[in-house]
């Protein structure tokens, strides 16, 4: 089955708080951006990815890397993995800036 995918608009790059997260939905699907100190824009799914659940809204930044606000697990915003010794993985979106606009591929 091929699949299509679409860029969508999804905020203001000035709106963006930095080291922080801005929750967004979109076709149903929770995602948080996260403005780093280098000015990127990250964005990954909404879902800690502990076997007990949550959400990373309100994760920790720390370079590219967040932390899970309840569980303390090691998150890249590059590719979403955990880092040792925890394991698991997040979604993580294609971000795109275009001036003030702020868009990500699903």
């Amino acid at each position: 089955m091929q699949t299509t995918k679409v860029r969508i608009k999804v905020a203001d790059y000035d709106s963006l708080p930095e080291r922080a997260g801005q929750a967004v939905t979109i076709n149903g699907q929770t995602i948080v951006l996260f403005r780093i100190s280098t000015g990127d824009v990250k964005a990954v799914e909404n879902r800690s990815p502990h076997r007990k659940g949550g959400t990373l809204a309100d994760a920790l930044v720390s370079g590219n890397f967040i932390y899970c606000p309840v569980y303390d697990l090691k998150i890249s915003l590059e590719d979403g993995k955990v880092q040792a010794p925890d394991t698991g993985e997040v979604k993580t979106y294609q971000v795109e800036v275009f001036g003030n606009e702020v868009h990500i591929t699903i």
